[in-house]
């Protein structure tokens, strides 16, 4: 068998109810899904805002967009080409030896690539995950109660909000993207976005969160935004 010489490792602390442990997870397929939202007719309302705009329409709804695994990072800081880049809080999922896991995770983009190549700006792009997961069949049953939050700068401006109910569940992302009840072993997918409570815009920092309020506990991250200048 061919060796996977495209997989990362990335270390995570696996937390459940009957405790924490470190372990290394060797992950060999990135996906960004896109488009999730749960109302139809909001997703296309959106889309039609955004053609407006010059970004053009998904080939489907929901989408999954392949970037590279390499991208993966639960650093502390990322770089960017440019001011046009910035973050979106999503649950990521994971699978690892046969059981998925969930985390948190940032789909950060670079919006002016945005609009002339949705699948190029999502690899131009580092995507900060945090390094902690819960056990998905802890929070299953309560899924929909779960909340996501997201906030903007060092002055920490709340930047996204909202319950994970908004976009589609595991279950059916995993089941349209592999027509199977399983992502295939060493794969991390981003579940997709809120909106912004304002307008997007870049920021020196952004922080991420999810939040279980049944077994009273969250996951939360964040990252600076190191800018480099475009020269040409």
């Amino acid at each position: 068998m061919k060796t996977d010489t495209s997989a990362i490792t990335l270390s995570f602390d696996l937390t459940s109810s009957s405790g924490s442990e470190r372990a290394q997870f060797s992950i060999g397929e990135a996906v960004i899904a896109g488009w999730t939202g749960r109302d139809a007719e909001a997703v296309e309302k959106h889309i039609r805002e955004l053609e407006k705009l010059g970004i053009q329409r998904p080939a489907s709804t929901p989408i999954f967009y392949r970037v590279a695994a390499a991208r993966l990072t639960t650093a502390g800081q990322i770089q960017v080409v440019g001011e046009e880049s910035s973050g979106e809080v999503e649950v990521i999922l994971v699978q690892q030896s046969g059981r998925l896991w969930i985390g948190v995770g940032s789909d950060h983009t670079d919006r002016e690539v945005e609009t002339y190549g949705v699948t190029v700006s999502k690899q131009v792009c580092d995507k900060p995950v945090a390094p902690v997961l819960w056990p998905y069949d802890e929070v299953a049953e309560h899924w929909d109660q779960m909340i996501l939050r997201s906030f903007a700068g060092n002055k920490r401006d709340l930047y996204q909000e909202g319950p994970v109910a908004k976009m589609l569940p595991p279950t059916d992302l995993i089941s349209r993207y592999t027509d199977s009840d399983s992502l295939p072993d060493g794969t991390l997918m981003f579940g997709g976005t809120l909106a912004t409570l304002g307008e997007i815009q870049p920021s020196e920092r952004f922080e991420l969160e999810l939040v279980d309020p049944v077994l009273d506990r969250r996951i939360t991250h964040g990252y600076d935004i190191r800018t480099l200048p475009i020269l040409g």
